[in-house]
């Protein structure tokens, strides 16, 4: 694997909350620099306007190309030459059209392969919403713009913990219905995957979540345990995942069991994100899986009420950049060795579990009395008592 520093794309996020903060005071920090090279998407006046408002000391090279990004600074693409209002800590149309703007560049320069992974400062998704962009969020959109055909998965994560959600954006009036078995089946096969080729554990245990208070207590508060998770769960198993549960949430976490399992698949947001967010404080990140691109953003949201106040910290987003890298990475090394395999010395018989070791079997030296056949002759045929060598 080559050393080169990976390129980090960042998009701004909303003008008006404490993007600009996190960014610039991240790579206040000169050590960064030794680990990426960060490209960030947005607007120089903008980030200018907040270096002096904060009084911070990150410098910033302002380039119109992302190929012309250089090592060892901080660089500022400019997505847009309007002037923004800003209106710290307060939602507004222009800071989501900001922020949209920022967004789709990074997109275009993602197809021309112009950077690595992806790093999202928060964004409002109401202020965001046009005729470009109808999402619930950055998950939805970044599938629909270069998931090419593929399903994305949200993962909450910190150094011991991965929370994956079954629904995502949903009214909590419409998350039963969405419980399917096919759902539950597809999205643990994502999260399963996700965590072999981008976490590099070998044979996860993944601990999937009930519906229902008590799991239901045996059909009394809700059968969908009964209809549909554990279904899924055997369904699951059977394919080789080991799967577990149904758990109900509340004891789940309560008692620690998470620490036993490499993934917890959630059934909806709120279950999933309410206790992850309790317990992984601020070192929290969100991670899309299941996509091409590597994408990660803090755990936190656009924090209106702290905005310009010089006090939010940046550990979240300094975690977002480092689990980026990190998964990049692991999917190189995972990827190396499955592009050129070594062949294969066991085939699967189809009829049985077993395995046959393939051997090529050594041809049979001809019998000294036996006179070796004019090459125009045609092959003897096969004596009727002689037995056919099983294939």
């Amino acid at each position: 694997m080559d050393n080169k520093l990976i390129r980090v794309a960042i998009t701004h996020g909303d003008t008006n909350g404490i993007g600009y903060e996190v960014i610039l005071k991240t790579f206040e920090d000169p050590a960064m620099f030794e680990i990426c090279t960060p490209i960030i998407y947005g607007s120089p006046k903008v980030a200018a306007y907040y270096r002096k408002m904060l009084n911070l000391q990150t410098n910033f090279s302002i380039i119109n190309r992302a190929e012309d990004a250089r090592d060892g600074r901080l660089n500022l693409l400019t997505t847009f030459e309007e002037e923004v209002k800003i209106e710290v800590g307060q939602p507004s149309k222009e800071a989501g059209e900001a922020a949209l703007k920022a967004l789709d560049r990074a997109m275009t320069d993602y197809r021309a392969d112009l950077y690595d992974v992806l790093v999202t400062a928060p964004i409002n998704k109401k202020n965001i919403q046009s005729k470009l962009f109808k999402f619930c969020g950055h998950t939805e959109y970044i599938e629909d713009c270069v998931g090419e055909g593929n399903k994305a998965l949200m993962i909450l994560m910190n150094g011991g913990m991965r929370v994956a959600l079954v629904t995502t954006h949903l009214p909590i009036k419409e998350v039963a219905e969405s419980i399917t078995k096919e759902a539950i089946v597809e999205k643990t096969r994502i999260f399963f995957n996700s965590l072999k080729r981008d976490f590099r554990i070998s044979n996860p245990r993944i601990a999937v979540l009930a519906l229902n208070p008590h799991a239901g207590d045996g059909g009394l508060i809700g059968t969908e345990e009964q209809e549909t998770i554990i279904p899924a769960i055997q369904e699951l198993e059977e394919s080789g995942i080991q799967a577990f549960g149904p758990y109900p949430a509340d004891g789940f976490f309560g008692s620690g069991a998470y620490s036993r399992f490499d993934g917890i698949m959630a059934m909806y947001h709120d279950q999933g994100l309410a206790p992850f967010k309790a317990l992984a404080v601020e070192e929290g990140v969100n991670y899309t899986a299941g996509l091409p691109i590597v994408r990660t953003s803090p755990d936190h949201g656009t924090a209106y009420d702290i905005a310009g106040k010089g006090v939010a910290d940046t550990n979240s987003f300094r975690q977002a950049i480092y689990t980026a890298i990190d998964i990049y990475r692991n999917r190189k090394s995972y990827d190396e060795p499955m592009a050129n395999p070594l062949p294969k010395l066991y085939h699967e018989k189809r009829d049985e579990s077993e395995k046959t070791r393939f051997a090529i079997p050594k041809q049979k030296e001809p019998a000294k009395h036996e006179e070796r056949q004019p090459k125009h002759e045609t092959k003897p045929q096969r004596q009727e008592d002689e037995q056919p060598e099983a294939e």
